[in-house]
């Protein structure tokens, strides 16, 4: 079959103004779809952690013997590994609200204005270095950080404030005796200090990742920033 050589190749024809932005409206749609989707992971992995601590607490505290204290160190453990695949999920799914972002305020929002200067130069480049090779905004201690802050510190407070009063408990369980807290640590059947030091190397960790990892933005202040429009003259 002869190639009509006088016809122009699909790559050779430019590209017109509707077919760029239909082309624009299908990208921000699927980059928005998955950005969803691992936003719904995220609430998917904290529920489990909030139902799992929930079902720790009514069962340590259901119990009259010290091994409820041992259950709670193991709990900490496991929102721990929660906490890790979080973030590890949070780390994709800023690199989708990323893009829709960068999207939204270079694409959407001149066409709004009617004013068709982005506010980042050359952003579709960067869009498009950014699908061809795809790296992380962020790192793995600041997405840990960010769910830290969002959710999980509470829970590991409610943990930690669980274990203490448990541990008190433990005291006035031998008739008779009011034991110091090792000694009522012990009661539970491994060494005390095995779980005084299982219980302050992660806390030490989550403290070290509070105080010295720079902490990343927020979803809500990447969207809404901190400034109130009151009216239209705010705008542009």
């Amino acid at each position: 079959m002869a190639i009509d050589k006088d016809k122009t190749s699909f790559e050779d024809t430019p590209l017109v103004r509707s077919e760029y932005i239909a082309a624009m409206v299908h990208l921000y749609r699927g980059e928005q779809h998955r950005a969803q989707i691992w936003r719904t992971r995220l609430d998917v992995t904290t529920n489990w952690a909030v139902v799992s601590i929930g079902a720790l607490l009514s069962y340590s505290f259901s119990q009259r013997s010290a091994e409820g204290s041992i259950l709670l160190v193991l709990g900490m453990y496991m929102i721990f590994t929660m906490l890790f695949l979080e973030s590890r999920r949070f780390r994709f799914y800023d690199v989708w609200r990323t893009r829709v972002r960068r999207i939204e305020e270079n694409f959407y929002v001149p066409i709004l204005r009617r004013d068709l200067t982005s506010p980042v130069e050359n952003w579709g480049f960067y869009v498009a270095q950014d699908l061809l090779t795809p790296t992380y905004k962020i790192s793995f201690l600041a997405a840990m950080k960010a769910r830290l802050m969002s959710n999980y510190l509470l829970l590991f407070f409610v943990l930690l404030a669980a274990w203490c009063v448990k541990v008190w408990q433990a005291r006035s369980l031998v008739p008779g005796r009011h034991l110091d807290v090792i000694d009522a640590i012990a009661l539970a059947g491994i060494s005390p200090w095995f779980q005084i030091a299982g219980v302050g190397c992660i806390y030490g960790f989550i403290i070290g990742v509070v105080l010295f990892v720079k902490r990343s933005q927020r979803p809500e202040e990447v969207y809404f920033g901190n400034r109130t429009v009151d009216s239209l003259d705010d705008v542009g």
